[in-house]
C-alpha cells in the first residue's frame, strides 16, 4: 500500500477564482473553484448511495470561496458564496481532482 503525499500549500486565489495546491512529492495544479463546486463531495451533490446524481443547478461562472476551515488532518471544507459548505475536500480527493 503507497502512502499518498501530502498537500505542502492550499492558496486560494481569489483573483484566479482558484485552488493552488502542492503536493510534497513536487505535483502542483489549480483547480477552479466552479469545478470545485461541481465536483463537491458532498450528498447532496453526489447523492446517497450508488444511484444516479440528483439534479444540481447550474454553478455560476463567478462562483467564490468565502472561507475554508480545517478538518482535522485529513481534509478542507470550502465555504462557497452560494451557500454551500457541506463537503469534506479530502487530501487524497483533492489530489484526484489536481491530477484530472
Amino acid at each position: 500500500m503507497s502512502v499518498m503525499p501530502w498537500p505542502q500549500e492550499l492558496r486560494f486565489r481569489k483573483g484566479a477564482a482558484e485552488l493552488s495546491i502542492t503536493f510534497e512529492d513536487g505535483l502542483e495544479a489549480a483547480i477552479p473553484y466552479k469545478r470545485l463546486r461541481e465536483e463537491s463531495p458532498s450528498a447532496e451533490v453526489r447523492g446517497h448511495g450508488a444511484g444516479p446524481r440528483p439534479p444540481q443547478p447550474p454553478v455560476p461562472d463567478d462562483i467564490s470561496v468565502t472561507k475554508a476551515d480545517p478538518v482535522g488532518r485529513y481534509a478542507v471544507r470550502i465555504h462557497f458564496s452560494d451557500g454551500h459548505s457541506s463537503g469534506l475536500y479530502t487530501w487524497q480527493y483533492l489530489r484526484e481532482l489536481a491530477a484530472a
